[in-house]
């Protein structure tokens, strides 16, 4: 699909998603900048403005400009760069791929890092407008190419998770038809890719 999983990495906390939308967070937000020296801080503020545009590059402005941002720590935490007021959030990944998630995405990525059952109550939407870096089209937990994983580098895209695994079966699985195709399908993190531009073509594995 994207990365998408690969890049969700330290994604645990859907919960730490919702405090990073209220004031506490940010008060402690200001409390950590406000111990660092002078030059240390303004350095951080200069990165997470970086931080904030590359998160936000991945969905409508409409939707994040007003999203928590996130970023996935080199350790594979997660730290809050700014606060957001929609539920949605947007996040930049160690290796630099952006993605915006909605509420039911943000509850499927905790459920897919704790290898537990998505509880969907509802459409899912996620945002990767700049592509992803490749994942595996059939094994959620592939982290490298390999000759049968059937690892896939997509272009821009939208993903769509739905509650009704039945939605599914018409669609096809491969990521070059044409249109939207299903990623995981037959395994519980099935969800729907919907390419924006079309499709990078399949390259040769190393």
């Amino acid at each position: 699909m994207r990365k998408l999983v690969m890049m969700v990495g330290g994604l645990l906390l859907a919960g730490h998603v919702a405090a990073a939308q209220d004031a506490s967070g940010a008060a402690m937000s200001m409390d950590i900048h406000a111990a660092m020296p002078g030059h240390d801080m303004k350095m951080m503020k200069k990165s997470d403005a970086a931080l904030i545009a590359r998160a936000m590059s991945a969905g409508p402005v409409s939707i994040a400009k007003a999203a928590a941002i996130m970023a996935v720590t080199s350790d594979g935490k997660m730290r809050e760069v700014r606060a957001g007021s929609n539920g949605w959030m947007c996040m930049v990944d160690v290796d630099g791929t952006p993605m915006c998630l909605d509420k039911e995405w943000q509850a499927w990525a905790d459920a897919w890092v704790g290898k537990k059952d998505p509880q969907l109550k509802g459409i899912g939407l996620a945002y990767m407008l700049r592509g992803d870096t490749g994942a595996s089209n059939t094994d959620p937990y592939a982290k490298q190419p390999t000759a049968d994983n059937h690892w896939v580098v997509s272009g821009p895209h939208v993903m769509i998770l739905t509650p009704d695994m039945a939605r599914l079966d018409a669609l096809p699985t491969d990521p070059w038809n044409g249109g939207p195709w299903v990623m995981w399908k037959g395994t519980k993190y099935a969800h729907i890719m919907m390419p924006t531009a079309p499709m990078p073509k399949p390259g040769k594995l190393p």
